[in-house]
């Protein structure tokens, strides 16, 4: 996959990103979002494709992408097809933190070291060109104001947008209502998009959490395999269990 063109979960982060603040709005589920994101664009690719609600691979090549590649190569691991749901809802740690490092190698934002009541460290990222996130905005207005069905990543990168619940960030206020209710009717003009976004809300909702059957649901959580440490460290879900639902940190 070349880099002339920015990725689902690169816009995604971009759109949620303050230019006032540098944090990002909708932290704990901006996590989700970019998790589907990155299925958005792997279907994109041409390497999985919707099984129903599941999501299935269909060509195993690397895209050259390697948050995505992390991906993909766990998603044809599982050797059958899972559901989206299940896979959004999957334990990970801070896709949105590796992101945005993503962004600041690729030059487009930049960290602003900082503290908190003078003791506390924090990091804000800045847009180091405003043009592409105004770009990726006109996109979202342009199909939101004519109407026209918009391309297939435009409409996925909507329908996230919605499910994160970025369009009160993004349309504030009564004047905004209109337009956010424009935003949430595009999912019906990308099936993946659409598949994603659900899963993602349903992911919120907690209908991804289902009783365990073991009978240890109450048990103390598990030390991670060495395969499972790699797999959060390249920022992408785990192999789901049943009932295990990721609540990510936000890290201002």
């Amino acid at each position: 996959m070349g880099r002339s063109r920015r990725t689902i979960p690169e816009e995604l982060l971009l759109l949620a990103l303050d230019p006032a603040t540098g944090t990002t709005a909708q932290p704990q589920s901006l996590d989700l979002g970019l998790a589907g994101a990155q299925l958005v664009e792997l279907a994109l690719a041409g390497r999985i494709a919707p099984d129903g609600d599941r999501i299935a691979v269909v060509m195993a090549r690397p895209t050259g992408d390697p948050t995505l590649d992390s991906a993909l190569e766990l998603l044809r691991r599982r050797g059958s097809p899972v559901r989206a749901v299940h896979w959004i809802g999957g334990p990970r740690l801070g896709l949105r933190q590796i992101y945005l490092a993503h962004l600041e190698r690729c030059g487009m934002v930049h960290a602003v070291s900082g503290q908190m009541c003078g003791v506390l460290p924090t990091t804000r990222y800045q847009a180091t060109d405003t043009a592409i996130s105004r770009d990726i905005r006109a996109r979202l207005d342009s199909a939101i104001r004519t109407g026209v069905p918009p391309d297939p990543r435009t409409a996925a990168l909507a329908a996230l947008a919605h499910a994160v619940g970025l369009g009160k960030h993004l349309y504030p206020g009564n004047e905004g209502r209109s337009s956010r209710s424009r935003l949430r009717d595009l999912i019906r003009h990308d099936p993946m998009g659409g598949l994603v976004a659900h899963a993602v809300m349903d992911v919120q909702n907690g209908a991804a959490a289902q009783p365990r059957r073991n009978g240890q649901g109450n048990g103390p959580t598990a030390a991670p395999s060495n395969g499972s440490r790699h797999a959060m460290a390249a920022g992408v879900p785990m192999q789901p269990h049943h009932g295990a639902m990721a609540r990510a940190v936000a890290h201002h």
